[in-house]
């Protein structure tokens, strides 16, 4: 049994698959563990550590993938320099194990498909109690979280937290975080550290002891329709619900310092929730941070990837947070993967066992077919998109 980790290709992306400590205890279960040359580089993990490990690293990258029997990375599998993709670098029925964003990119899952290859989503993974340790959804939500009030802060032109000095006392900042998820309780548990005053809302009514258990204020909304999906996450509402959330939202918006926005929905554009008329509300000097902004954005003034200011307020729209904190978020995400794999071998071999809720979620294609029924729609949805 031979697990490779890819380096990844993609230009933003620090992340590794695996961390020396975890091959280090792949190694002791007696599997072979194969690392890319340069894997770890971008997230302080050398080469050498990963054969102190009992890694081999390997130099040749088709090698690596084509003599894989499991092959981890973080990012989907993208096209190289030369027009090939990383997909037809896999062996036929080998097993890929990465983020894939099937529901977002479900071509992707239908090119796995062709070449006969299994493949688990680390997003498809279930919020179950058992599956904890394998949800890198959350484990790389709460960095983003935490690393967008530090950009936060770091931008608005005021400090977050009271201070009483010989010249005077500075009011606290005031912190609106929308979104009560994994990003977004972590985003108030920092600003409530650096000493803001934090409110949130989430259209999950069932967030607000959350909320309040960090300090926060929660801005309730009773919304006549269902606001929680599968798993847990925000579902999409109705048009009259937007308009009555952003009817009440709209105030804190206007008073707050700092913003987080942090709602997605898997597979979809990023919700609205804050419009150009509640940007222009807001005071000069202010900051939006708009987690969402890989999505669309939740902010009607983002713009992916850059920092602008409009009406005096700026808007940072960030692009994947967690790879800026590559050390870390390569550790958490190292445990998914490694907890994930463990119900993958037995006895050093391979078993996808599909009566197996987390594999049987996890898994979006296999022999040949894709066995996932969202992602087999949002394939349809695409075709006829595209027709």
């Amino acid at each position: 049994m031979r697990i490779a980790v890819a380096k990844e290709i993609e230009v933003c992306e620090r992340r590794v698959a695996l961390i020396p400590d975890t091959v280090a205890k792949l190694v002791k279960q007696g599997l072979e563990v194969w690392v890319e040359a340069g894997a770890g580089e971008r997230a302080f993990f050398s080469d050498a550590a990963y054969e102190a490990a009992g890694a081999k690293v390997i130099c040749d990258t088709a090698t690596l993938w084509r003599e894989a029997d499991i092959l981890v990375k973080v990012s989907p599998p993208q096209e190289r320099e030369n027009g090939r993709s990383e997909i037809d670098l896999l062996k036929e029925g080998s097993v890929l194990i990465s983020f894939l964003n099937p529901l977002g990119n479900p071509s992707t899952a239908q090119q796995l498909a062709e070449r006969k290859i299994t493949a688990l989503s680390m997003e498809m993974i279930p919020r179950t109690t058992r599956a904890q340790s394998m949800d890198a959804l959350s484990s790389q939500a709460s960095i983003a979280g935490y690393k967008a009030v530090l950009i936060g802060a770091a931008a608005l032109p005021k400090y977050f937290p009271m201070l009483t000095t010989a010249a005077g006392t500075i009011a606290p900042a005031k912190v609106f975080v929308m979104g009560a998820g994994v990003a977004g309780l972590q985003a108030i548990a920092t600003a409530r550290r650096l000493g803001a005053i934090v409110e949130a809302f989430d259209i999950r009514p069932a967030v607000k002891e959350e909320v309040q258990s960090l300090g926060a204020k929660f801005v309730e909304i009773k919304l006549e329709e269902e606001t929680t999906a599968a798993g847990g996450y925000a579902k999409e509402i109705s048009e009259a619900s937007k308009q009555k959330t952003q009817e009440v939202v709209a105030e804190h918006i206007k008073n707050a310092d700092v913003v987080i926005t942090t709602a997605q929905v898997p597979g979809k554009k990023a919700p609205l929730l804050v419009t150009e008329e509640m940007v222009a509300q807001m005071k000069a000097g202010s900051v939006i941070v708009d987690i969402a902004a890989e999505q669309g954005g939740n902010c009607a003034c983002t713009e992916p990837g850059k920092d602008i200011i409009w009406n005096g307020v700026t808007i940072i729209g960030p692009i994947n947070l967690p790879s800026s904190m590559p050390v870390h978020s390569s550790q958490l995400y190292s445990k998914n993967i490694a907890s994930l794999m463990q119900l993958l071998i037995k006895d050093k071999a391979l078993e996808v066992n599909f009566a197996d809720d987390i594999i049987d979620a996890a898994c979006i294609t296999h022999a040949g077919e894709i066995r996932n029924q969202r992602v087999s729609d949002a394939l349809k949805a695409l075709a006829m998109a595209n027709s």
